[in-house]
């Protein structure tokens, strides 16, 4: 299967779609990972606070796949913020990964109640000068968190890593986004529970295309640009993620998914200028 790229603000590249870890734990996070290598994806996005880099590293390994053709993306959480802490905290990743660069780093939540964020953001450029990271990104900033961080320091984001699905678009973060030359990664990017498969402009576009609303869902997704990290450990249901690049949305279809959006669209209160997560 043939997946596209996308090339970010620094030349890297990325697969247009991505395998999503958290939640998974101890073998089932090794069995889940391993089958989605096998089922061909590239990009395995996982987190300090996933608790499961050991894990994913030996699906990397176990895998077989060559080092060069992967993706490797992690996550500084917010006890790791201050400049030393999040240079550590990497090291650390990249020990439990059994790595010696991560292609992607994030800073994973903002937390601007303590205010450390922009030193994490320096620790990551530094890292990428060092050569153990190779692109460095953000995840769950606003407008103002990503203006800052150019701002202090020049630099700005390949990534911002965001809660989009069809009940939360995030339009306005999404053009901010791409206004400041940062790719767009969806977390959750099928809703999870709340998931919006039974509704009927998902159902018909599933029907007039002969593929699954779930399919429909992440296609919308990559037709608006954004990079859907979906997670799920049945092999099947992995194969079937990934098969999104075989058909098109008309302009009514993703106008009538993007409609689905509502102001309670959230799936918790992840209101990134109050939400920490250390």
């Amino acid at each position: 299967m043939s997946i596209p790229t996308y090339t970010l603000n620094d030349g890297t590249t990325l697969p247009a779609i991505g395998f999503g870890t958290a939640g998974l734990r101890g073998d089932a996070a090794v069995e889940a990972t391993t089958s989605a290598l096998e089922a061909g994806y590239r990009l395995v996005d996982t987190a300090v606070n996933y608790e499961n880099e050991r894990e994913v590293g030996e699906a990397l390994r176990r895998s077989g796949v060559p080092r060069d053709e992967l993706r490797v993306t992690s996550k500084i959480p917010g006890r790791h913020h201050a400049y030393d802490d999040a240079i550590a905290s990497t090291r650390e990743s990249l020990e439990r990964l059994g790595l010696d660069h991560l292609d992607l780093h994030l800073i994973h939540w903002p937390n601007p109640g303590r205010d450390q964020y922009v030193e994490a953001w320096r620790a990551l450029v530094y890292l990428r000068e060092e050569g153990l990271v190779r692109s460095i990104g953000v995840s769950n900033f606003t407008e103002e968190h990503l203006d800052r961080i150019i701002d202090e320091t020049g630099v700005a984001p390949s990534v911002n890593q965001i809660e989009v699905h069809p009940l939360f678009p995030q339009d306005e973060m999404r053009r901010a986004n791409e206004d400041r030359g940062v790719r767009t990664e969806s977390w959750s990017p099928l809703g999870k529970r709340q998931a919006p498969l039974s509704e009927p402009a998902v159902q018909a576009a599933a029907e007039a295309h002969g593929v699954t609303p779930g399919q429909v869902i992440l296609r919308w997704q990559v037709q608006q640009g954004n990079l859907p990290i979906p997670k799920s450990a049945t092999p099947s249901r992995q194969r079937e993620n990934l098969d999104v690049f075989g058909f098109e949305l008309d302009d009514a279809e993703m106008e009538a998914i993007t409609a689905l959006g509502r102001s309670d669209g959230r799936l918790f209160g992840g209101d990134p200028d109050s939400h920490e997560e250390m």
